[in-house]
């Protein structure tokens, strides 16, 4: 039985590379976002979700749909997948780690070993449309 962890995500590319971030504790980089709170819009989700995350705001009407990705989740049992909807937007303020993130990283293509498996297929993703290198 498949069990889905759904989560969305801030595509953000600066230079040809993406922004990633670690979380304390943890050993692999991921695309910064989160999850909804209950009745929250994807929208507002990822607003508050990046506002935590790394001290900034998304401008909510520049946000607009990349693409949906699903993997099985890292260090979870066989048949837990995460589902990533991935985001665009333009923002105001200085990226800078916050709440639970350790560490962010502007990361192309060959970084990709040292990402999580869902976020491995959003950088193949970026590279195939040669959004970073």
């Amino acid at each position: 039985m498949n069990c889905i962890i759904d989560k969305l995500a801030w595509i953000c590319i600066k230079d040809r590379k993406l922004l990633m971030t670690k979380s304390r504790g943890k050993e692999l980089y991921y695309i910064p976002g989160g999850k909804r709170e209950i009745g929250e819009e994807d929208k507002d989700a990822l607003v508050r979700e990046i506002k935590e995350e790394l001290s900034i705001s998304i401008l909510a009407d520049t946000i607009s749909y990349v693409k949906t990705f699903d993997a099985q989740a890292d260090k979870a049992s066989e048949g837990i997948i995460v589902k990533v909807i991935c985001y665009q937007s333009e923002f105001k303020g200085e990226i800078r780690a916050s709440s639970e993130i350790e560490k962010i990283a502007w990361m192309n293509y060959d970084d990709r070993e040292k990402c999580s498996t869902v976020s491995q297929l959003i950088l193949k993703y970026l590279k195939n449309n040669k959004l970073i290198d």
